[in-house]
């Protein structure tokens, strides 16, 4: 199986969802265990509990990275860029939590997967920000609704879509309500 970026996003999103349940799972056969890793407030299990919470943090993370690449449709380096920095980091987090529970003076660690993640961060913001002033250009690299889908054309015959007055575009996966 051959993902490219950004498909990699959302199955690493819904795996790290995934996780992050059985994760639950198996921390919630233990919680009940007053001593357990040395306490509720104990060093090792709260970044126990934080590896958990991440699965399911940066399983959305990815998972709005997934989002945006597929609307903004900006291709380049700046998505390949993001899209493995939020990989790296999604997978990097958990294992830091759970090497540094074992051995704090590893703390060290967690800057990998919090400089990917701020790296894949800051290249959807550009992301973001380069498909903006392509669109405000006016350069549209794709036509609405998309051209594999079948459609009708309704209205008038204006091709105006900025302001709302052009044809009324019916389609099965995008049907507009009046």
């Amino acid at each position: 199986m051959k993902l490219a970026c950004p498909q990699i996003n959302l199955l690493v999103a819904w795996l790290w969802i995934v996780l992050g349940f059985a994760s639950g799972l198996i921390l919630g056969l233990f919680f009940h265990r007053e001593n357990w890793l040395g306490g509720y407030a104990s060093f090792k299990r709260r970044l126990y509990r934080l590896g958990h919470i991440s699965f399911f943090g940066l399983g959305v993370v990815n998972l709005a990275f997934y989002f945006t690449a597929i609307t903004v449709k900006t291709p380049g380096h700046l998505v390949n860029i993001a899209s493995w920095a939020f990989v790296i980091g999604a997978i990097s987090m958990p294992v830091c939590c759970m090497i540094m529970a074992h051995f704090p003076k590893a703390h060290l660690l967690f800057g990998v997967p919090v400089l990917s993640l701020l790296l894949g961060g800051v290249m959807t913001v550009l992301l973001v920000v380069q498909a903006q002033s392509i669109s405000n250009s006016g350069y549209r690299p794709s036509a609405y609704p998309p051209p594999d889908l079948p459609r009708a054309v309704v209205g008038s015959a204006s091709n105006d879509l900025s302001t709302g007055t052009g044809p009324l575009f019916v389609s099965p996966r995008f049907p507009r309500i009046i």
